[in-house]
């Protein structure tokens, strides 16, 4: 049954369908243009798709930590004990790299915003690259 809110007609449709084989059968660009693809990443874009930041690797610098952890958590979870951070994170369902790396700071500590605790995970390293 045809809506009269439809955007395209039916014969529209079907030939965009058509159109669109080539490239969901082929798994790559089908013009013979190349203004049309869109362009590689650059090696200074930041990782759009790099998995859970986890603490341990190379990879995960200190600015990086703090935003995971500040996007999951917020500013109402601070000032807070490693234990009441745990409990925080596995109800926003942290990646568990990041509620094991809390798991491994002393129980006695309290830490009163992000950056401290960023600082605590990853040990106050600022990247991989910068403090050697």
């Amino acid at each position: 049954m045809q809506r009269g809110s439809d955007r395209l007609s039916v014969h529209r449709d079907d030939e965009m369908k058509h159109e669109l084989q080539g490239l969901l059968r082929s798994g790559h660009p089908t013009r013979t243009e190349e203004w049309h693809d869109p362009e590689p990443s650059a090696e200074d874009d930041p990782q759009v798709a790099g998995g859970p930041v986890t603490p341990g690797t190379s990879a995960a610098s200190l600015a990086t930590v703090r935003l995971e952890l500040a996007r999951i958590l917020g500013r109402s979870a601070f000032p807070a004990s490693p234990r009441e951070l745990i409990g925080e994170l596995r109800r926003e369902y942290a990646p568990d790299a990041l509620v094991e790396s809390l798991e491994r700071l002393p129980r006695s500590s309290r830490y009163a915003n992000v950056q401290e605790l960023a600082e605590a995970v990853t040990g106050g390293r600022r990247s991989a690259a910068k403090g050697r």
